[in-house]
């Protein structure tokens, strides 16, 4: 199957001693892109992006690309609250020549009706101007409490043509990712839960950023490619779920590249114990073959 996006593993961040560790993170992002993902996201939810502030995110992105990815090999998030920041980080992430930014609503004023969360996106992208391209929609509600309703993809897309690339559906609902699917079938719409991005993928989703894609890129790259689901990815995925998912996440990435620096969440997430971590580092090991650890 011929996806127009493909898989973007939404990039864990490690720290060490407290800061990014761009290093390391420079090296996780080559390895991702060398077994097969066409980009990797830098500061997604799961990559704690509203836990670096704006300067660090842009000294960082520099810093990823002067290490030898190439800047459209990166999709850069913005999750902020000021149209100021959003704009900002916006601005030079395109001008870095960034493949798109995922960006999400403000997250702090809510209830948020749409017209005013359609105003909010519109002062940003004005404020980006002419360099405005490439925009993926952020809609994860259980972390946001801002959903993006249709009107509201729709109403962007009428008023900033061609700039919106498609919508990243993190909300965790099926049903409703196939009624995106269905009504917007120009955009590329991503499925952030793997559970069920097998069937997205074969009713036309155009692929995923996601959090299992740090741990198993060939195995989330598989199931999206053949357009079906993996119940070892679904039994991993909700095992996940029962607990502090980044947080989790970070600690199988550490499991898989024999390095416990990547286990380290940056407060307020916490950092997750052996205990915690032990039957989801078990579900790893049907994919045996495919984890590949990296020095």
């Amino acid at each position: 199957m011929s996806l127009s996006f493909g898989i973007s593993p939404a990039l864990i961040t490690p720290f060490s001693d407290g800061k990014v560790d761009v290093h390391r993170l420079a090296s996780h992002a080559k390895d991702c892109l060398a077994r097969g993902c066409r980009t990797a996201t830098l500061f997604g939810t799961t990559g704690e992006g509203p836990s670096v502030g704006a300067a660090e995110r842009e000294r960082i992105a520099n810093e990823i690309v002067d290490s030898g990815i190439p800047a459209e090999k990166l999709v850069e998030g913005v999750i902020a609250c000021s149209p100021e920041e959003a704009a900002y980080s916006t601005s030079q992430a395109l001008r870095r020549g960034a493949h798109a930014v995922l960006l999400a609503p403000p997250f702090y004023f809510r209830p948020a009706p749409d017209d005013a969360v359609i105003n909010w996106y519109s002062v940003v992208f004005e404020a980006v101007g002419s360099n405005l391209r490439d925009i993926i929609l952020y809609h994860i509600p259980g972390m946001t409490g801002v959903p993006l309703s249709h009107m509201v993809i729709s109403c962007l897309k009428e008023r900033y043509p061609g700039a919106i690339r498609g919508v990243k559906d993190s909300a965790c609902n099926a049903e409703a990712t196939f009624a995106l699917i269905k009504a917007f079938p120009d955009l590329d719409i991503l499925v952030g839960d793997e559970t069920y991005l097998g069937r997205a993928c074969a009713a036309g989703a155009a692929g995923s950023i996601c959090g299992v894609a740090n741990i198993l890129p060939e195995a989330v790259i598989a199931l999206a490619e053949n357009g079906r689901d993996d119940p070892r990815i679904v039994e991993l995925v909700q095992e996940i779920g029962r607990h502090p998912i980044v947080p989790m996440v970070k600690a199988l990435t550490a499991h898989v590249r024999r390095d416990p620096v990547w286990a380290v969440a940056r407060p307020p997430l916490p950092t997750l114990d052996e205990g915690s971590t032990a039957r989801a580092i078990s579900l790893l090991e049907p994919f045996g073959k495919v984890i590949k650890a990296v020095a």
